[in-house]
């Protein structure tokens, strides 16, 4: 079984503004962000870099006026023009401003800027797709209905935060657990979003056992996580959102059962007569070479080489990848083999 750390660091890098004490407040605060936030384009040739001051620049955008810079969105600026923040950081605005304008890209494609009121929130080029925080949001409270925030943390957070940055929800069904050859498993979730590009639309579904003070998951068992980048399918990644969560509810409610005896099943299930078999039924849904070696002599350590011990440590060998891809390959790996005794 894994340990889920995602909401731990949450936890521990949040302001005290950023944190909201329920799924409403966070989604109100989010559809007022929706409402004040407008997106405007421009051709670079539009868009001038002025001082303001000895220290500060503005951008100066034609039509839509004089706008400041969010520290976000002028990293953004900086990395469209490909020059060095801190490089910038040291100059006087006058000759910042002049940088820009010899670096700027002078080509037709225009520039998205995402501002509120007269700041802007973040800069992108035309294969950026923003998803806004509020209709993820809306999803979750159509499909979750039962799900909300685990208990408050140690330092009084709540698994639910939204930045100028981006969002990070943190959900468990507290009403939902099962037990499992004694053991007690519970449904839950996080899920993460950036309006501006600070990171990418997240999903990670999984059941676990408890949850402590530093808002670590504990024993988690079956993490299923879905990314994907803000481009021009992005609202396909919604509805992926919306299916996922729609499985981790039917698996509760309609499927508990089914879900129970598969566990059940995997526990009391060898796999293979000897080594070579083992490799052999591991390699069959795609488990080869050094990672079958690895959940073999992991699940050795748990006494028996039961399905369910091998799913397990499957599981924990994918939380200890830092490429997101590599740790979905296993836990699509570990899903298939738990289907091979369903």
């Amino acid at each position: 079984m894994a340990m889920l750390t995602q909401a731990h660091r949450e936890l521990f890098r949040r302001e005290p503004d950023e944190c909201f004490s329920s799924l409403v407040g966070l989604a109100r605060h989010c559809q007022a962000q929706k409402e004040a936030s407008l997106e405007r384009w421009h051709s670079p040739q539009e868009v001038r870099i002025a001082p303001n001051g000895v220290d500060r620049l503005l951008v100066d955008a034609g039509n839509d006026g004089e706008l400041s810079l969010s520290s976000w969105s002028f990293g953004q600026l900086c990395r469209y023009a490909g020059v060095g923040r801190d490089t910038v950081n040291r100059l006087t605005a006058s000759t910042a401003a002049q940088v820009f304008a010899e670096t700027l890209p002078s080509d037709s494609r225009p520039m998205q800027l995402l501002t509120t009121d007269n700041q802007i929130r973040s800069i992108h080029g035309t294969a950026y797709t923003r998803l806004f925080n509020a209709d993820l949001l809306s999803v979750v409270r159509e499909f979750a209905v039962d799900f909300e925030a685990p208990p408050v943390g140690l330092n009084g957070s709540t698994g639910l935060y939204a930045g100028e940055q981006d969002m990070f929800c943190f959900l468990i069904d507290p009403t939902g657990w099962t037990e499992i050859e004694g053991q007690a498993f519970a449904p839950g979730f996080f899920l993460w979003n950036s309006e501006v590009g600070r990171r990418s639309l997240g999903l990670s579904t999984f059941w676990f056992q408890a949850v402590c003070g530093n808002h670590l998951v504990w024993d988690a068992v079956d993490v299923q996580e879905l990314r994907r980048k803000h481009t021009a399918g992005i609202r396909d990644g919604l509805a992926d959102v919306r299916r996922m969560i729609e499985s981790l509810v039917d698996r509760r409610d309609e499927r508990r059962n089914g879900f129970v005896r598969a566990i059940e099943t995997a526990m009391a299930t060898k796999l293979g007569t000897d080594e070579a078999d083992l490799f052999k039924q591991l390699g069959q849904v795609g488990v080869r070479g050094k990672l079958a070696k690895a959940a073999i002599e992991t699940a050795q350590r748990q006494a028996s080489l039961s399905v369910f011990s091998l799913i397990d440590a499957l599981t924990r060998l994918a939380q200890g990848h830092v490429n997101a891809g590599d740790r979905l390959a296993i836990d699509q790996q570990a899903a298939a083999l738990l289907s091979t005794v369903v």
